[in-house]
């Protein structure tokens, strides 16, 4: 296994991070801003209020991506154990 082939591994597990990663950290983004703006319209500074809304949002986006996030974590590990076994032959 040459460094090139290190490199590309690495590279693949960050691209499979960030990309599993977006859906959860997004829906948590745009409920956070939702309940910001709300908070700024309203007044009302509740620090409490921002908890509830992002929980929520990410059990929802996880229950409409977790299907997908599960392929693609599969599909690496995959990938990752078959170049393991090639460089061992």
């Amino acid at each position: 296994m040459t460094e090139a082939d290190v490199l590309e591994i690495g590279r693949q597990a960050l691209q499979v991070a960030i990309s599993i990663s977006l859906p959860l950290l997004g829906s948590a983004l745009i409920a956070g801003l939702l309940i910001a703006i709300f908070q700024a319209v309203t007044q009302v500074q509740e620090m409490t209020l921002t908890f509830v809304p992002k929980i929520l949002a990410i059990a929802l986006a996880f229950a409409v991506f977790g299907a997908w996030m599960l392929s693609t974590i599969v599909s690496f590990a995959v990938q990752s154990f078959q170049a393991v076994e090639h460089v061992t032959q």
